[in-house]
């Protein structure tokens, strides 16, 4: 069995490559993606211009503008920079099919038995380079017989531990005069802690290679930042003068374990291959689609709905072997003269079933344009969900599960998806209560595809109108007891009966601009003309006090 080779791929400029990809024009200045750390923002990534400029990464964004004044900066985008990974990582797997993320800017590829299809690592490395440069991406490779190895020789390989970012008064070559007057103005790392990440230079090489069995040897002389150790424990390290990879693996075990615990032993033996460290590729997401192509050119509506009678249970087989149901389906068609058309389709629940899949298409087939005829059709399922298990019975229990099925709401659903296909599925909404005291929030509209039928409303011990709007001013005398005769709307209505107060008030932990007239008064009101109409009287808190109709019962 060949040796284990591990190839970690680094992307040190990843952040502002990609917006550079998109502008390039901010590659002709200073350029840096900045993140918000706490009250402040320093730069996260890099431009090759801003790091000629002398800025780093980790560098507060006010030093940065004082160091160079035409600096131009984005704020940092961690969803759409995974998206990206997630690109490299897809165009990473024609090297090796073990390939993994390693969060935010880089890739670990498992070459074993893989390198020899392209002529070595070597060769290899530099298919990735070339590849790279054409993407405008800058990177950074190294390969080992472990993960640890492979990552330290990406960031660190040809540098050597003990550089001038880790001396302090430690260090036997540094000078004893007026060291404590100028230790206060010494640089943090310059004091024992961790010194920032500088990129090497783009003259330097960027690949390099451990032979096998040679990981010991090629990691030894690296500074001990390599190990992938907190920050914190490496300036600990730096404080005692373990700068080195080598000044570590030499000190004894039980001693490092008692001052900086497991955790440093057990990173120096990852790297070293004593202690396993798997490369666990990502899962590839579910993907349900299937096409049909076609030997002749097709125009007709039947003749698309045949072959979607093929398509659609090669496609529900998918959906049914892996629990999902489908929820938003894609019909593309594809045209003779190399256009393409395509629909979406929603249904009101997540489904498996042919029979719910047809129909809803049939309705969206009949507005497709076939052109000069369609040669190739493709059905995906671009939304899908997990279904429940379901469980075979006999057939007393089948019947009493269809009726359960049907009091439960399929035929509503099926009505849902109808509609929705028609009119949209946003269009299609049903009111559910809430859990409030104020009138107008006693209810809430959600989609009906994305929700369920509401139980039974609560019983809250007051009637409310069928009609409710936005408070109408009444003209009515200001007191709190209605007059026989009142104005609203422009006409002049008389009393015939009234009934209650309810006083409901505001609710306090808000400040709701329609309830700053303070607590209200809620009267039944019927008129001579027989409207029956939902009347309150404001008492006034921030606002003056008045009279007003909300609504109307049925």
């Amino acid at each position: 069995m060949p040796n284990r080779r591990i190839l970690s791929i680094w992307f040190p400029r990843l952040a502002a490559e990609r917006h550079i990809r998109r502008d390039p024009n901010l590659a002709e200045m200073p350029f840096a993606v900045v993140k918000d750390v706490g009250q402040a923002q320093v730069l996260a990534s890099l431009s090759i211009g801003a790091q000629a400029a002398g800025l780093y990464e980790g560098q507060p964004l006010r030093d940065a503008h004082a160091m160079c004044a035409d600096l131009l900066t984005r704020l940092s985008n961690p969803h759409a920079e995974a998206a990206f990974l997630g690109v490299l990582h897809r165009w990473a797997g024609k090297f090796s099919p073990w390939v993994a993320r390693e969060e935010p800017d880089a890739l670990v590829i498992d070459l074993t038995g893989c390198s020899h299809l392209f002529g070595g690592e070597e060769p290899l490395a530099a298919q990735i380079e070339a590849d790279c440069e054409q993407l405008g991406l800058s990177v950074q490779l190294g390969i080992a017989d472990t993960l640890g190895g492979a990552w330290a020789l990406a960031r660190f390989g040809g540098q050597q531990g003990g550089g001038p970012h880790n001396r302090n008064g430690d260090a036997i070559d540094q000078e004893a005069r007026a060291t404590r007057s100028r230790a206060g103005k010494r640089r943090h790392w310059e004091r024992g802690g961790a010194a920032p990440v500088m990129f090497a230079p783009p003259a330097q090489a960027r690949v390099r290679i451990a032979a096998p069995g040679q990981t010991h040897s090629a990691l030894a002389p690296l500074p001990i930042a390599a190990l992938r150790l907190e920050d914190h424990t490496n300036a600990q390290l730096a404080r005692l003068g373990l700068r080195r990879v080598q000044d570590v693996i030499g000190q004894p075990r039980a001693a490092l374990v008692r001052r900086f615990g497991r955790g440093l032993v057990a990173r120096l033996d990852q790297a070293m291959g004593s202690l396993p460290e798997p490369v666990s590729p990502a899962v590839p997401p579910d993907r349900f689609a299937t096409r049909l192509s076609l030997p002749d050119p097709i125009g007709l509506e039947d003749d698309v709905m045949a072959a979607l009678d093929r398509m659609l249970p090669r496609l529900c087989a998918a959906l049914r072997n892996k629990g999902r149901g489908a929820r938003t389906l894609r019909l593309e068609a594809y045209r003779s003269d190399s256009t393409m058309q395509w629909m979406n389709v929603t249904l009101a629940k997540p489904s498996d079933d042919i029979d719910r899949m047809r129909p809803l298409l049939r309705m969206k087939v009949e507005d497709l344009d076939a052109g000069f005829g369609i040669d190739m059709l493709r059905l995906e399922a671009v939304v899908h969900e997990p279904l429940h298990l379901r469980t075979k019975v006999g057939h007393l229990e089948a019947a009493a599960a269809v009726q359960a099925r049907l009091e439960a709401g399929d035929a509503l659903e099926d009505l849902i998806g109808r509609l929705g296909t028609r009119l949209g599925m946003e269009a299609i909404t049903r009111v559910h209560p809430a859990d409030s005291h104020i009138p107008e929030k006693t209810s809430v509209t959600l989609a009906a595809a994305w929700s369920k039928p509401a139980g039974a409303w609560p019983d809250r011990g007051r009637r409310r109108p069928l009609l409710m709007w936005r408070p109408e001013p009444v003209m009515a005398p200001d007191i709190p007891r209605l007059a026989k005769a009142f104005r609203w709307r422009g006409r002049q209505h008389e009393v015939a009966h009234l009934s209650g107060p309810e006083r409901i008030a505001p609710e306090w932990w808000l400040d709701d601009p329609n309830w700053r007239s303070g607590q209200r008064d809620y009267w039944e009101v019927v008129t001579k003309t027989g409207h029956r109409l939902w009347l309150f009287y404001a008492h006034g808190a921030l606002m003056s006090s008045g009279w007003f109709c909300q609504g109307e019962f049925a």
